[in-house]
């Protein structure tokens, strides 16, 4: 029995946080290297965001792009990990920093998405909310050139567009209002649901331990549920590769992909079953 399977196995009552590292065997790239330090330009903020029409138009512009395979990606091998122990009882909550929908999708039922979900805008104005493959047909319609423009995929449904001029990009603005549409999702600059990361809490403080996985807890919004349950005197493990913000509050620290460290857990084998 490996450490993890046995750290797994001594706590019934696991709380889950999940992070970029969760979902990039499902095509999905991460945003920080082994260091924990940003691969790219950080994601844009919500103040520049809601400010500036020239950083609208380049979000949507690339997010129109990256929509392309970022809305058709499927769940890996860890996200039916989970969503089999949750079959066994063993999960207190899953708590995820992605937006991607892929543990539900998976299967997984008792999941906060700490930071929303990019399937779904919304209206800043009037709180109207659609779905984001029907917004896609409007940028495109509205955007046909930038369809076929072929470019490299970024975290959470971006694409790299460099040297593209986004001064003509259209972007369709509130059905109902005509107000600005944003992704429901948590920006840089903009504060979690309180009510959810009360929820997470709860099941922090419920649970027997915590577990990591995919994500370096640079970001306080992750962080704090790490610190919370050292806190209290519950063992922490993370499974990720590289550096953590909380490496030394961690238990047990286990460098390997995701998907590899829990395959245990859907193997055709006696170790499979943990309960």
């Amino acid at each position: 029995m490996t450490p993890l399977q046995h750290f797994i196995a001594s706590h019934p009552r696991l709380f889950v946080l999940t992070g970029a590292g969760c979902s990039t065997a499902s095509g999905i790239p991460d945003y920080r290297d082994r260091d924990g330090q940003w691969k790219r330009t950080p994601p844009v903020t919500f103040t520049a965001f809601m400010g500036e029409h020239a950083t609208r138009r380049r979000y949507w512009a690339r997010s129109l792009v990256g929509w392309r395979r970022f809305g058709h990606a499927q769940p890996n091998a860890a996200h039916h990990a989970l969503a089999a122990l949750e079959r066994q009882g063993r999960i207190e909550l899953l708590v995820t920093q992605n937006v991607d929908g892929l543990h539900q999708r998976a299967g997984s039922a008792n999941v906060v998405d700490l930071h929303g979900r990019l399937d779904t805008v919304r209206c800043m104005a009037c709180d109207w909310r659609g779905p984001r493959h029907e917004f896609q047909h409007a940028l495109v319609e509205r955007n046909p050139g930038w369809a076929d423009l072929d470019a490299a995929d970024a975290p959470d449904g971006d694409a790299d567009l460099e040297h593209h001029d986004f001064a003509s990009f259209d972007v369709p603005p509130c059905p109902r209002c005509g107000g600005v549409v944003k992704p429901d999702v948590v920006f840089f600059g903009e504060n979690v649901p309180r009510e959810r990361v009360a929820a997470a809490l709860d099941a922090c403080r419920n649970a027997d331990a915590m577990l990591v996985l995919g994500s370096s807890l640079m970001v306080y919004s992750g962080y704090r549920f790490a610190h919370a349950a050292a806190q209290a005197g519950k063992p922490v493990a993370a499974v990720t590769l590289g550096r953590t913000r909380a490496d030394a509050l961690l238990a047990l620290k286990v460098d390997a992909p995701c998907e590899e460290a829990l395959g245990f857990l859907l193997a055709d084998t006696p170790a499979a079953s943990i309960a």
